[in-house]
């Protein structure tokens, strides 16, 4: 019934997430419900979540946000995959690459006639067929949703930006919208007596703000979810042994890649994401095994270019809250949990609390039902997130650190394990329900780490051997020819009137 909506919304906390959430739900609920959200200057962001992955897109489209507009007002450039160096073993690089690789011929996947090839003494790469590689290694992009003239499907992509620009980017698209923005710090949180709702928020010189439902984009510190409502969290250090970062920016020194990089060391990996204006860098690491100074020191040495600001250390626990929707409060961000930014997803798992969460909007009676399903999907969510982010860290054959030598004999959760081994002896990946992660990606972290079937598809053995080199010549010379056809990266920027380093 109308007279039962929630009628008062408060964001408690700002950034990419406390913006994200607001844009969408004032889009999605227009006048029918007053958002506002509270934040202060005074307080700082983590803000080191610059890289994407594609369904960015699909939360853009829905705030109806020009494509061009947004990358000259983030400083963002396009993502077309993520290269990961030394994972496997010292001087070994791969990519996950966005998109598919190949093409399905009959019954079986693509990747079972890449085997019969390789049996047979064929020596390409697996990323010979993957558009998606060959492009981000040439420096190449433009719009390409299919190759013409054929049935292979185009580039997928996503993007590079500044954090704190997409945050005010969707500020200014929010406040226009009638989300109604208030400055200043939280000092505490008043529960309702007869249920321990959280009925307001106190703030700094004795004002009280209420509302009906509270989204908890505190951060790490949260003080609503965690503080206020005692919601526990769940550690996952046992499988992600990484407990600090140190972020500093870099000075571009040559035209910005179309992909992020991910470079293992002895204690953890370093990412160099390339904006317009700058490169973002870190380093993830163990503080059981590095200092913060050796990391420090190993992060600066790995620049491109000159530093533009001073290192800063990030703390973290990787893992995730008990609930994520507990009473009328949902933690959204960094407040619901943490996983390293290793697969791009921290700003992925905000637009699915904030797109699951508009879906089970809750009324004034906020039935249980509501937050049963929301914390269903979210652990979902986070779970298949994480055991893709352990894959990385278990698959790994290098024997020079201790660190690398735990990953690779610590036991891993059994979902994964299932995963593992199930390639291993066949070739066979499924996906599971609705998770991120399609088998394209989880095909290329386990061959790209050595992790090889044993056998492939019998069904691949139906295709005469003249008819599978063709089949798969065919392929790399048309992806080439696409390829061929792209503008540079940097070339395709300028001409949305970006200004990029190295363009024409």
């Amino acid at each position: 019934m109308a007279q039962d909506r929630v009628r008062r919304l408060l964001i408690v906390g700002g950034g990419t997430a406390g913006w994200m959430a607001a844009a969408l739900l004032s889009r999605m609920f227009g006048q029918t419900l007053a958002i506002t959200l509270v934040e202060s200057e005074d307080i700082g962001t983590i803000g080191v979540g610059e890289a994407t992955i594609p369904p960015i897109q699909t939360f853009n489209d829905a705030l109806r946000i020009d494509e061009a507009e947004f990358l000259r007002a983030t400083q963002g450039t396009i993502k077309l995959g993520i290269q990961f160096n030394d994972w496997g073993r010292l001087g070994d690089s791969y990519m996950h690459a966005f998109g598919g690789i190949g093409h399905h011929h009959a019954l079986s996947p693509f990747v079972h006639y890449f085997l019969r090839a390789r049996a047979a003494g064929r020596t390409d790469r697996l990323w010979d067929y993957s558009l998606n590689e060959r492009a981000a290694q040439a420096g190449k992009f433009g719009k390409l949703p299919a190759i013409q003239g054929t049935p292979l499907a185009g580039l997928n992509y996503a993007y590079h930006f500044d954090a704190g620009l997409y945050a005010r980017f969707l500020r200014d698209l929010a406040e226009r919208g009638g989300v109604v923005r208030r400055e200043g710090k939280v000092a505490g949180v008043r529960l309702r007596g007869s249920d321990g709702f959280v009925e307001a928020v106190e703030m700094e010189g004795g004002e009280a703000i209420e509302a009906d439902c509270f989204i908890d984009c505190t951060g790490m510190r949260a003080l609503l979810i965690g503080d206020a409502l005692k919601v526990g969290f769940i550690d996952w250090g046992q499988w992600l042994p990484c407990d600090r970062a140190i972020a500093v920016q870099s000075e571009n020194v040559a035209p910005p890649r179309p992909y992020t990089q991910s470079s293992a060391h002895s204690a953890g990996w370093q990412w160099r994401i390339p904006l317009q204006h700058r490169t973002g860098n870190g380093h993830v690491f163990s503080s059981a095994w590095m200092s913060e100074d050796e990391a420090t020191q190993i992060l600066l040495d790995g620049l491109e270019g000159p530093r533009v600001n001073d290192p800063r250390v990030i703390r973290f626990r990787t893992g995730r809250r008990e609930k994520f929707w507990d009473r009328n409060v949902i933690a959204i961000g960094l407040s619901s949990g943490f996983l390293e930014p290793l697969e791009s997803t921290s700003i992925h798992l905000i637009q699915q609390a904030v797109v699951k969460l508009a879906t089970l909007f809750p009324d004034q009676g906020f039935a249980p039902a509501f937050a049963a399903e929301y914390n269903r999907q979210m652990i979902d969510e986070f779970e298949g997130i994480r055991d893709f982010i352990v894959l990385h860290y278990h698959a790994n054959q290098r024997d020079d650190a201790p660190m690398w030598r735990h990953c690779a004999a610590m036991a891993v959760p059994d979902s994964l394990t299932r995963r593992i081994e199930l390639f291993r002896q066949s070739g066979r990946i499924f996906r599971e329900q609705n998770e991120l992660f399609h088998e394209v990606g989880w095909m290329q972290v386990m061959i790209g780490q050595n992790i090889w079937p044993q056998r492939y598809d019998h069904m691949a053995d139906a295709l005469p051997e003249g008819e599978l080199n063709e089949f798969l010549d065919n392929l790399k010379i048309i992806m080439g020819g696409a390829i061929s056809r792209l503008p540079d990266h940097a070339a395709y920027l300028a001409q949305l009137g970006c200004k990029v380093v190295g363009a024409a």
